[in-house]
């Protein structure tokens, strides 16, 4: 019996150490730096689309084609590859759209990564491109006014309240675009492209490309540790 259980400890210990890791984290360079990106296991849709994506390398190559300071900067759109000064870009495609993964405990609070879409009705996001928030705080009455206007009187809890109000983001946007994960490390490379010269479609005056890739499955346990997400 003894043995048994010696036995059954070493085969659960090995288990758990042989675990993969709980989050997928990708990493995006930029000439103003990197960020590492935790993708969301609540929304499953998203997230393994831009795993996919990833790793077809869509994103290599492509720009930070749109950029608003204290609000956000736009990526993702494989039609700003090799893309001429000037010319207009944010409606490039792969075919597709992902089906809105709304959830009331994801919020646009300062450096989320959220999809990008159009105006259909059904709030599908795009198949590729994505946004992540810089954002701003925001007083109280400033989030009143915006509940009775653009959220069209759904109330902004007040556990998001105190993020807006400390640490910021872009309220304005809940329920109206999918988030899908959140910036865990260089969130100054955000702040950096936001406050670039731009041209009168938002456009960087001086092209911004990436390269977007995945974290290995170790390195990927390691975030989760840094984390605390480790726990089952």
């Amino acid at each position: 019996m003894k043995k048994l259980f010696t036995l059954i400890f070493l085969l659960t210990t090995i288990s758990a150490f042989a675990g993969g890791p709980k989050n997928q984290y990708v990493r995006i360079k930029t000439s103003y730096g990197e960020c590492i990106i935790r993708l969301y296991n609540e929304t499953p849709k998203h997230r393994d689309n831009f795993i996919k994506l990833t790793k077809k390398g869509l994103f290599n190559g492509t720009l930070f084609h749109r950029v608003i300071q204290n609000f956000m900067i736009q990526g993702g759109d494989p039609d700003s590859k090799n893309a001429k000064p000037g010319i207009e870009l944010g409606n490039g495609d792969v075919g597709y759209t992902i089906p809105a993964e709304f959830r009331d405990s994801l919020f646009h609070k300062r450096g989320v990564l959220a999809a990008a879409r159009d105006d259909n009705p059904q709030k599908a996001s795009s198949g590729c491109q994505f946004y992540i928030v810089e954002g701003k705080r925001l007083s109280d009455a400033k989030m009143d006014s915006l509940e009775q206007g653009r959220l069209k009187g759904f109330k902004i809890p007040e556990w998001q309240r105190e993020w807006y109000r400390s640490v910021g983001g872009t309220p304005q946007l809940d329920h109206g675009y999918t988030v899908y994960g959140e910036v865990v490390s260089g969130i100054d490379m955000v702040d950096r492209i936001a406050a670039v010269k731009k041209d009168e479609r938002d456009r960087p005056v001086t092209d911004v490309p990436m390269t977007v890739e995945l974290l290995s499955k170790k390195e990927c346990k390691q975030m989760d540790e840094l984390l605390g997400l480790t726990a089952n």
